[in-house]
């Protein structure tokens, strides 16, 4: 039987993947989103599993909401970044620094 220690020690890792991604790449937005709902199903996964050790529903009625945002999040960031390669040209973040309304 797989303990709980477990299911956070794998959260605990994706976790950190995915901040190490925001910190060592900088330049491309696309894997910066990635590495961002990354980090959500990591939180989601240790929801579940506190959910499941404590049989409490409350931790897996989080996850849909924080999956609901997650998705709104996703779509509406490649939104963007299409609308910023249409005007630029590139999704290179060191080149949308100079955004002017």
């Amino acid at each position: 039987m797989i303990a709980l220690s477990d299911y956070l020690i794998l959260g605990a890792i994706l976790f950190s993947l995915s901040v190490a991604g925001i910190f060592l790449n900088r330049k491309n937005i696309i894997i910066i989103l990635m590495c961002v709902e990354l980090m959500l199903l990591a939180v989601n996964m240790n929801f579940v599993a506190f959910s499941r050790f404590l049989d409490d529903s409350a931790g897996q009625v989080f996850v849909f909401f924080i999956l609901t945002v997650a998705a709104a999040e996703a779509a509406i960031g490649l939104a963007i970044l299409v609308v910023l390669f249409r005007n630029r040209r590139t999704i290179n973040v060191a080149d949308l620094d100079t955004l002017k309304g």
